[in-house]
């Protein structure tokens, strides 16, 4: 199954955008730490020292250091500049470009990195003194002994050592932004190119900031420590509070700086490996186990029919449909295909059905639930739980097979060659006569067909065959308004009678409106007013209607004049449009169609066309009446799934014939 990748955190998430003039530099402060900086090609692993520095855990800073090459000693000469500076008073910006200049061949994530690092080293046993010593004897021993000062005046001291805690968190946290922009594989995100060359600027000043925030609080701390003395002078309560604040809108700002390049670079990871998944699947192959891997992996992430976990390889070398939809998909859908499903191994077909469930990164723990019920009832393969489609696969699935949300079945030959990247159309129109389900199998059993009634209702209506021989005339209707079915039923059934015509009437409902439907169905057999089907054949037979027009869009040679095509929309037409609907038709291959309104006004005046139908039969009489009716014309809709296929260039109105409008419509609640 699709594991959905991270949520994208809205821009709520971060900070806002800063106005970053307060704390980035100018372009010659900028052009100095530049000029400080000299790669030589040397890498250092900062982010275990920035973990330990983080937490200032001194009995495992120098085991961590000397771990690393090059960094303990680095971090010794930052101590002892620290130490040198802070004891003699001098300038806090050359003290931090002597640092800078020190750490000339570092990267910038590392210059930070080590530089909080020295810090925790040179003043990590005051630091764990003066957070402890109120609860741990140990500690208080410590601090009579070496810190007699900081134990005398704790009160008095107590926000200075909660703002500095402050504000070497908010350093850590910067630094952390700064690590990650650094390391961002130039393969992807190059340092020259945008977003990581617009962010380059920020990240020198950040760094600034952070090194001489350091120095400060290097000061800060031995003016604590010789309180007694005169030297005194170190940053107020107050710098450290706004630096602190300083600190958390840059990490802020950064943060959305990290997360833009992070976008940039997945954006182009996802593109190679889009490629590459498409080069592989494109490419002839001479069987279709390595496709199948590259979806599915080699480990154990289908269940079989019996739900026992397999690999793929059991599906070497057969054919294979991919069942591609989302949750939503029907119960109705998955039962009229179970149907086809079973009826492969007695129609001599060796294929099997794989679902891929694409779940919406937003739903994934409601999604697994919804996963388990849909299984349960599914007679093919699925996917485990755990199984995560690659986001260059879904890319593939949705922007070449054309999946939005209606389910299609793309086919793969033992070879992996794409056979047809829907084969629904098919498998509902035709069933097992369609395989191996490809298009040119498509196209070539279109050849053969003719708009009849009984091609769209012959598998539905067990009574059709024998209503055709006895020269009946059947008449299917649809629609949700009870009132109209019960005029237009009484009024049929009664021209009928008075004509002696053999008449058969069928309920067919309306396309998604399922409860509405079952309801009028109950009244319609309650009150016997006409046959009606139950809710699983009214589906099957919109679904039919739907993937007949869907096949014959897709067809390369379809005209808009196909007299197939053109039937089909207009009865879809009819529905789309909120109109009740009926269609006649006999054995002899008659047929005629009409909205409600028509239709039933025909109906009730049938003392003015009755007689002449026995002279040119019914349906040419009941047509002719029909196309002397003048009545308002409303407005004709034809829905298609917009599910990433052709769309018919011309389609004409059911009613004047006129060529329609083209509009684009979004909708969620289809009932």
């Amino acid at each position: 199954m699709a594991r959905p990748t991270p949520v994208r955190p809205s821009s709520e998430t971060y900070q806002q955008p800063i106005s970053n003039e307060r704390w980035m530099l100018n372009d010659d402060m900028i052009k100095k730490i530049r000029s400080s900086h000299v790669s030589d090609g040397h890498v250092v692993d900062v982010k275990p020292i920035l973990q330990i520095t983080g937490k200032v855990l001194l009995h495992t800073m120098n085991t961590i250091l000397s771990a690393v090459d090059g960094a303990h000693d680095a971090v010794n000469k930052i101590c002892s500049e620290l130490s040198s500076r802070c004891s003699e008073g001098g300038d806090a910006h050359a003290t931090t470009m002597a640092i800078f200049n020190m750490l000339s061949c570092y990267s910038w994530g590392a210059k930070v990195v080590l530089t909080l690092a020295a810090f925790a080293v040179k003043f990590g046993e005051f630091w764990l003194i003066s957070q402890l010593y109120t609860s741990n004897s140990l500690a208080k021993s410590m601090a009579l002994l070496n810190l007699p000062d900081i134990l005398e005046n704790s009160q008095t001291l107590k926000p200075y050592f909660d703002a500095l805690s402050k504000l070497t968190n908010a350093m850590v946290d910067v630094t952390e932004c700064i690590v990650e922009l650094t390391e961002l594989p130039s393969k992807y995100i190059p340092i020259d190119e945008p977003p990581l060359s617009t962010t380059m600027d920020d990240i020198y000043s950040a760094t600034y900031r952070i090194i001489r925030s350091v120095v400060a609080c290097a000061r800060k701390i031995t003016g604590l420590v010789r309180i007694r003395h005169e030297f005194t002078t170190t940053p107020t309560l107050e710098d450290l509070s706004s630096w602190a604040h300083k600190f958390s809108s840059i990490h802020g700002h950064l943060q959305l700086r990290l997360r833009l390049c992070n976008e940039h670079m997945n954006e182009k990871m996802l593109m190679e490996a889009f490629e590459d998944f498409k080069r592989t699947i494109e490419t002839p192959q001479v069987e279709n186990l390595k496709i199948l891997q590259n979806i599915f992996g080699k480990e154990e992430n289908l269940f079989n029919p019996d739900k026992t976990k397999v690999s793929i390889n059991v599906l070497r070398r057969k054919h294979v449909l991919f069942l591609i939809s989302d949750l939503d998909i029907s119960q109705e859908e998955i039962r009229a295909l179970e149907v086809v499903y079973k009826e492969r191994v007695s129609s001599g077909h060796n294929y099997e059905i794989i679902w891929l469930p694409i779940v919406d990164k937003t739903a994934w723990n409601d999604g697994c639930r919804k996963i388990s019920s849909l299984q349960s009832i599914m007679s093919w393969y699925t996917v485990s739980h755990q199984f995560s489609i690659k986001p260059a696969v879904i890319k593939y699935i949705r922007e070449v097979w054309g999946f939005v949300k209606k389910p299609i079945a793309v086919t793969l030959d033992p070879q992996g060659k794409v056979l047809c990247p829907n084969a629904l159309n098919m498998m509902w129109m035709w069933g097992n006569s369609a395989f191996p389900f490809s298009s040119e199998k498509e196209e070539s059993t279109w050849q053969d067909k003719a708009w009849t009634f009984e091609l769209l209702v012959g598998r539905l209506e067990p009574n059709l065959s024998s209503w055709v021989s006895q020269e009946k005339v059947v008449c299917f209707y649809g629609g949700v308004k009870m009132e109209w079915i019960e005029s237009f039923t009484t009024a049929t059934k009664g021209f009928a009678q008075a004509f002696d015509i053999g008449l058969e009437m069928v309920y067919v409902g309306k396309q998604n409106a399922r409860e509405r439907v079952k309801k009028i169905t109950g009244l319609i057999i309650e009150k016997q007013l006409s046959h009606a089907w139950q809710y699983d054949n009214v589906w099957c037979f919109w679904n039919l209607l739907e993937n007949m027009l869907n096949s014959k869009v897709h067809q390369r040679k379809a005209k808009a004049t196909d007299s197939i095509m053109q039937e089909v929309a207009t009865m879809l037409g009819h529905d789309d449009s909120k109109n009740e609907w009926a269609v006649f038709f006999t054995g002899s291959g008659e047929m005629v169609s009409a909205n409600g309104e028509k239709v039933l006004s025909c109906m009730k005046s049938f003392d003015q066309w009755g007689k002449r139908s026995k002279q040119m039969g019914f349906i040419p009489a009941l047509r002719k009446h029909l196309e002397d009716i003048m009545v308002d014309h409303h407005c004709t809709r034809l829905l298609l799934p917009g599910n990433g296929g052709r769309i018919p260039e011309r389609v004409h109105c059911a009613e004047c014939g006129r060529a329609m409008e083209m509009y684009f419509l979004y909708r969620c609640c289809v009932e």
